[in-house]
């Protein structure tokens, strides 16, 4: 981000908020606010992980489930499933509506996309027989 000809500073993509308070700092205090926020950014994605990984945890089918799957010839092999990454995605299974005494449960693949999940139908947990 390079000044302009001018002698103006760089244009950042930031909120004024943010920048205007910047502007004001001396270049020692930027570099380290730059390197807090290097940081804070390092220790944020650790978090993000880490909350993935519980969150997958214990979501995740178990084996018992996934030779459910194999017993019912369903594959659980990401690279047979068109929109669905071959590394990041695991099979849960979704309650999508209960009625009474009746649920319907269906498992999916599910992944992180950025800052949003997504989600693959595979089949009912139970079939209609």
């Amino acid at each position: 981000m390079a000044g302009d000809d001018r002698g103006k500073p760089p244009a950042p993509q930031l909120p004024k908020y943010l920048r205007e308070p910047l502007e004001s700092q001396s270049p020692e205090r930027l570099e380290a606010v730059a390197a807090y926020a290097a940081d804070l950014a390092e220790w944020k994605r650790r978090q993000r992980q880490e909350k993935l990984e519980r969150r997958r945890a214990e979501e995740e089918v178990d084996g018992e489930e996934l030779e459910e799957l194999a017993e019912r010839e369903i594959s659980t092999d990401p690279e047979d499933y068109e929109d669905v990454p071959t590394s990041g995605a695991y099979i849960t299974v979704k309650t999508t509506k209960e009625t009474g005494d009746k649920s319907y449960r269906y498992f999916y693949w599910q992944w992180r996309e950025g800052d949003s999940w997504k989600n693959e139908y595979i089949a009912p947990v139970n079939p209609r027989e």
